[in-house]
């Protein structure tokens, strides 16, 4: 269904009954990202799957930020009279999830962030991840969403994904294509890395119960986690053996536990 917020039109979907919980895919995801684990969540909780600006069938207006889509998000939870909720984000989801905690703190339960961050550190670094998103958005906009997708999935980021099932993988570029090349390039602009708000100095001020999740063979987003769990004021870091970046997609079943577990074994 779709929930509207000032003009803009979100794509809900829910099941389930229970605490609800809330999903946040990845850049180049959609709820398509959770459907192998709705099931098995539904029978615990409420849950609640939804496209974020810029990608499948949310209709937001550019410009936008993280703090405007998080904002918009506090909305949807009011229109769904949930007051709080677990919380679930993966990569660009994920940091989604955290700026959200940190604007909303009053409404998470829980926090679990799947290989995400909380920004750069310093404006230097801000600054060249503005220009390489910037020449990412331009490279979708003028070679098309084919030659985008190819070019996303061979980044050394998802290196593991080629050890996959070929089925797997076909599921994962087909859920990459099913988007628009304006959509991608308006979310690398406005919700990427660079441009979102650095959060590092203000993680101490986060007291979520929180669940840290990187895959052991994903180096740079274990080292940023480790960091990450040190400055939290309530985290826990897990590291999953033989998993890269997208733990969901290449350790399913333990993920789908894991994230039943932390929420139920309070």
């Amino acid at each position: 269904m779709y929930i509207n917020v000032d003009g803009k039109k979100y794509w809900v979907e829910e099941e389930g009954t229970g605490e609800p919980l809330v999903l946040f895919h990845g850049f180049t995801g959609s709820t398509k990202t959770w459907t192998p684990f709705i099931s098995q969540w539904s029978r615990n909780f409420q849950v609640i799957n939804l496209d974020l600006p810029g990608h499948g069938k949310t209709i937001v207006q550019e410009p936008f930020s993280m703090e405007s889509v998080s904002a918009d998000l506090n909305q949807i939870l009011k229109k769904l009279d949930l007051r709080k909720v677990h919380l679930l984000g993966y990569s660009m989801g994920g940091r989604t999830a955290l700026s959200f905690a940190r604007l909303y703190p009053e409404s998470i339960n829980t926090l679990i962030l799947e290989s995400a961050s909380p920004g750069l550190k310093t404006q230097e670094e801000q600054e060249e991840r503005q220009n390489r998103d910037e020449q990412l958005a331009k490279k979708v906009e003028t070679e098309g969403l084919d030659a985008f997708v190819e070019y996303w999935s061979a980044i050394p980021l998802f290196e593991t994904q080629k050890s996959l099932p070929k089925q797997v993988q076909n599921q994962l570029k087909q859920e990459r294509l099913s988007h628009k090349p304006e959509g991608l390039a308006a979310s690398l602009r406005y919700m990427g890395t660079g441009t979102q708000p650095s959060w590092w100095k203000e993680l101490h001020e986060i007291y979520t119960r929180t669940l840290l999740l990187t895959g052991d063979l994903d180096k740079k987003f274990t080292s940023i986690n480790k960091d990450m769990q040190e400055r939290l004021s309530n985290a826990q870091h897990q590291i999953i053996k033989d998993a890269g970046h997208t733990i969901h997609v290449e350790r399913p079943r333990i993920f789908g536990k894991i994230v039943s577990d932390f929420i139920l074994h309070k």
